[in-house]
């Protein structure tokens, strides 16, 4: 066991060239033990009871600095994990890992586990909030084709989101937990089979190398601190800067909010999803995304071509964008605008991934997915 601890984190061969957006895995990894150790005590005081819910989070408030510190912690680290998600995903992008097809499969399907974890997540505590963006997210999968009356009675386990879904959604959130982590520590080992890209592009990533310790344990130590200094600011300063008003207001089901929206992270998939009058049409306009974004090529241009460049930051831009207009009101000219967007941001992103591309010399490459 200390053998492979001081091959895999203390004697690794590491690229000198590597700067500090290569510590974004270990930091994700790193809120991801936070939440997990937050997630476990706040699961011990939890009721996953439609009644007694609401009642049972706004409690976590008023019963002592302990539990309120570490339910804000667990807010918080989401918020985190997500900012550093997109920066990863996005230096991945914007460096060509996708290449790298096992640490990128791997990669990717955790980003959908974590979203998927955050809703559930963001449904427990049963506010106004979370009760209509569960339904309005399992009435979406009502509207698949085929198979979405039986998905939709499996996920909500009746007729419209109750006490069953509830208790159905606290179990998932807590099982997944431990899924995540698992693919995380798989994450890595491919990470470490196949090498980490660099800044230089140099071939198998060890040009000039140094050993992980001390070199990049201190970058990644520096930064953590720089993290976590940052989190209990926020948390402490501005503990609801990001929880919606609704938040404390508790579930009804004959009372629609003004305007229904998910949390910060989710609102461009939102934005897309609603820019479509049919509600098939929006969740395929989803899946199109998450798959040209997924798609792995043999794209390996230098990220410092002026044409990639400005593909690259015009997703960007259209994916703030449409996280801003996922929070606006549906409405003229919000709704136009968030469709041409998203038709916009899927063109860009085959372009990216389809341009560019360095032919094999030699005949055909052996193709796996996991290599």
């Amino acid at each position: 066991m200390l053998q492979v601890f001081r091959s895999n984190i203390v004697d690794l061969p590491t690229n000198l060239s590597l700067s500090y957006f290569w510590c974004g895995g270990f930091m994700i990894s790193s809120f991801l033990v936070f939440q997990l150790l937050s997630g476990i005590i706040l699961s011990f005081l939890y009721v996953a009871d439609s009644s007694l819910s609401f009642g049972c989070v706004v409690d976590f408030t008023s019963e002592g600095l302990f539990v309120w510190v570490v339910r804000y912690c667990h807010i918080w680290g989401v918020t985190f994990i997500f900012l550093l998600f997109f920066l990863h995903m996005g230096r991945a992008l914007y460096y060509s890992s996708y290449s790298k097809l096992g640490v990128w499969n791997v990669g990717f399907v955790l980003y959908i586990l974590m979203m998927a974890e955050a809703f559930l997540g963001y449904i427990l505590p049963w506010h106004q909030m979370s009760y209509w963006a569960a339904t309005v997210l399992t009435s979406v999968l009502g509207s698949i084709p085929f198979i979405g009356s039986v998905l939709y009675s499996f996920v909500v386990g009746g007729f419209s989101v109750t006490n069953v879904t509830l208790v159905r959604v606290f179990s998932a959130h807590v099982c997944l937990a431990f899924i995540i982590v698992g693919l995380s520590v798989v994450h890595l080992f491919y990470l470490h089979k196949r090498g980490s890209n660099n800044p230089l592009f140099v071939p198998g990533g060890y040009g000039d190398v140094v050993l992980f310790h001390s070199f990049f344990s201190n970058k990644d130590g520096l930064v953590l601190v720089v993290l976590l200094f940052l989190c209990c600011f926020f948390l402490l300063v501005v503990p609801d800067l990001v929880l919606d008003v609704e938040s404390y207001i508790q579930a009804d089901p004959m009372v629609t909010p003004v305007s229904i929206k998910p949390e910060w992270y989710f609102l461009a998939f939102y934005a897309m999803l609603r820019s479509i009058e049919s509600k098939v049409g929006g969740l395929v306009l989803v899946v199109v995304f998450l798959f040209v974004l997924w798609l792995p090529t043999l794209n390996k241009s230098c990220a410092y071509s002026v044409g990639r460049q400005f593909i690259f930051w015009g997703i960007g831009s259209i994916f703030v964008l449409l996280s801003y207009l996922g929070a606006c009101h549906p409405e003229a000219p919000f709704v136009l605008i968030s469709k041409l967007a998203s038709l916009l941001i899927v063109v860009l992103l085959c372009l990216f991934k389809g341009l560019w591309v360095v032919p094999y010399s030699g005949g055909f490459p052996r193709f796996s997915l996991f290599e």
